[in-house]
């Protein structure tokens, strides 16, 4: 069994954008992600990705798209993740157990990782990332400056490399 940090993808790896993030070249990596990922990585953690990606439901960008971002972010980091989960749904458009705050994205990762949930954290910038984890009992960290009181995390830090310094001295 593996221990894992999930990841939600915006607002944690690249810079947040409310009109979704889809290009190359709008896909901003937030300081110290990569120095975070190395630190978590070297220290034995899986990495996986865990990101709705409603805006492909919605017409407003293709898989591909995204599929790009994703490679790119991997090139740039040195392909450190191990596994992008997204779901491409949208409530307005179709349900789906995949979309956050649903846990389905989680439980395909534990079972292909053998995953060790009692090891495992999830970093996340909203309470949809929170929730999923929490019902499986996964510890959380909740980045950024918008925390949500009803769905508070175990921990908050203002970044990614802030998170992995948490992780790292809760071993």
């Amino acid at each position: 069994m593996s221990p894992c940090v999930f990841l939600d993808r915006d607002g944690v790896i690249n810079k947040d954008n409310p009109n979704y993030t889809f290009r190359i070249e709008d896909f901003k990596i937030l300081p110290g992600v990569i120095d975070a990922l190395k630190q978590l990585k070297s220290n034995g953690y899986l990495l996986v990705v865990v990101t709705n990606q409603s805006g492909i439901a919605q017409g407003l960008y293709a898989q591909p798209q995204m599929e790009e971002c994703h490679n790119y972010f991997q090139q740039q980091c040195g392909h450190l993740i191990d596994h992008f989960y997204f779901s491409p749904y949208h409530p307005s458009v179709t349900e789906s157990l995949s979309r956050k705050p649903g846990t389905l994205m989680f439980e395909k990762a534990i079972v292909k990782f053998q995953i060790d949930i009692k090891k495992s954290w999830m970093v996340g910038d909203r309470g949809r990332d929170i929730i999923p984890a929490r019902k499986l009992g996964i510890t959380t960290i909740q980045i950024g400056d918008e925390i949500e009181a009803k769905e508070k995390a175990d921990f908050t830090a203002s970044d990614l490399l802030s998170a992995a310094k948490i992780i790292l001295s809760n071993r």
